[in-house]
């Protein structure tokens, strides 16, 4: 065992299609779209597009500092070399903490999906859904297994296919709205008028739930051909194609269905739009596959920035070393990939005790935008302190890279901060408890006697 990754694994265009893959288009408009609509109504759209102005900046800031230091912790990496390394293990928890969610609410939709073909009478049913949850989870993590440069080439063309599928559907939804109409007619309501303030933060955390996951490119920056640079590149690119899909379903949703009836449509909004659109059951097939195509995607992304970031964190002591080592055949971090595997299983299973599978939905996609805004938003402080005196090069560069980063972090940090006073039981169960849990391995791991990091920027 080493603790090197594979150099040069991960192309360009594979980095960017990771990126979208991570984001979980297909996956996030089936499941996500309801929620979103529910909490904003007509004002969905747009808000999508308020909302990605934050991550466009929070981008920059990986691009520039991954260019700087491209390295498998990402943001821990960065945060803890810029503001310490408390804040630095708390910025890698809360990204571990966001994908062992996402294990929860990325795996309901496949498992759905895959009822939805074989058993609809199942479609709901928590145990029924874990199973099925379980057996995809499994699945993928076979191919995460065996080694990135299988894995970016599976996730390469499960992408594109996904990617296909859905500008065929949203293309067959624009010629039915087309030629009957639509039901939300356009007006003022779509620019958030009458939206109160908790309308608003419940909102923004949906829509970082959204574009989140982009940033596996950067976990993948030491594996990538062009390093940091190039991976910063192709997560950036990712958000403006996820941007472009998001609005237009969100869209065509609302002038498909009445408000109240898109906000019901958790199970899978795709299928109800491609049903809707005229394409019929061969359509619902064709959106399910959709679904199925990025969660595959989205989990395996998932499972890349967990084992990639606990895997900086094993090699820095931030957490038992052992997780910091590489399998010497694969050059992948298969200690900390098994880990994954392991309690995404515990996890998949535990939430079989929730009331709802539309409960657990909701809560999992809230708690998971708290994690997101906060590490999300210590790496884009973190470029703005380091590229603060950028400035006296050019006015052009500070903007990008010092101010749009810092404002894009203070707006979702504040809203954030915010969406927690307006949490439920179980958001607050699974969001802020799950990140005080991470104060236990603060004291194992930083209690005196401890291992310290060895940080590089």
């Amino acid at each position: 065992m080493n603790d090197h990754l594979k150099d040069n694994s991960v192309s360009f265009i594979g980095s960017m299609m990771m990126g979208v893959a991570g984001s979980a288009p297909a996956s996030s408009i089936a499941m996500g779209t309801a929620a979103l609509i529910g909490a904003a109504g007509v004002f969905a759209p747009v808000s999508l597009l308020i909302f990605a102005v934050p991550m466009l900046g929070i981008a920059k800031a990986y691009q520039a500092l991954g260019e700087r230091d491209a390295n498998a912790g990402a943001s821990y990496q960065w945060t803890s070399a810029i503001f310490g390394k408390f804040l630095g293990f708390f910025s890698g928890w809360s990204l571990l903490i966001a994908t062992l969610l996402f294990v929860v609410s990325g795996t309901v939709p496949i498992a759905t999906a895959t009822l939805n073909i074989i058993a609809p009478s199942q479609v709901g049913h928590v145990v029924t859904t874990s199973i099925v949850a379980s057996f995809w989870f499994a699945a993928v993590s076979a191919i995460v297994v065996a080694g990135i440069t299988v894995t970016s080439r599976a996730q390469t063309m499960i992408t594109l296919a996904q990617l296909l599928i859905l500008v065929v559907i949203l293309g067959a939804a624009l010629m039915h709205i087309h030629e009957v109409g639509s039901v939300e007619a356009f007006g003022k309501r779509w620019f958030g008028s009458g939206l109160t303030l908790d309308g608003f933060a419940a909102t923004a955390l949906i829509a970082v739930y959204f574009y989140w996951g982009w940033d596996v490119t950067s976990n993948l920056g030491e594996e990538t051909v062009g390093g940091g640079r190039k991976a910063g590149l192709g997560g950036l690119l990712s958000i403006l194609i996820t941007i472009l899909l998001y609005t237009s379903f969100a869209a065509v949703a609302l002038m498909m269905f009445p408000v109240q009836d898109a906000a019901n449509l958790t199970d899978n909004l795709i299928f109800n739009i491609a049903y809707r659109a005229g394409l019929s059951y061969a359509g619902g097939l064709l959106a399910s596959a959709a679904v199925i195509l990025s969660s595959i995607a989205a989990i395996e992304a998932t499972m890349l920035m967990f084992s990639r970031t606990l895997f900086a964190m094993g090699r820095d002591g931030s957490m038992p070393r052992i997780f910091g080592t590489v399998d010497d055949r694969t050059l992948s971090p298969s200690h900390a990939i098994y880990a994954m595997i392991v309690l995404g299983l515990i996890l998949i299973w535990t939430s079989a005790l929730m009331p709802s599978v539309q409960l657990l939905l909701f809560a999992s996609v809230r708690a998971l935008g708290f994690q997101v805004d906060y590490y999300f938003g210590l790496a884009g402080l973190g470029a703005a302190w380091v590229f603060r005196d950028s400035y006296k090069v050019s006015i052009g560069k500070w903007l990008t890279l010092c101010l749009f980063p810092a404002a894009s972090s203070v707006a979702l940090i504040g809203l954030g901060l915010y969406a927690v006073t307006t949490f439920d039981l179980w958001t607050n169960v699974i969001g802020i408890g799950s990140f005080a849990l991470g104060l236990v391995f603060v004291w194992l791991c930083y209690r005196p006697g401890a291992a310290t990091m060895e940080l590089n920027v």
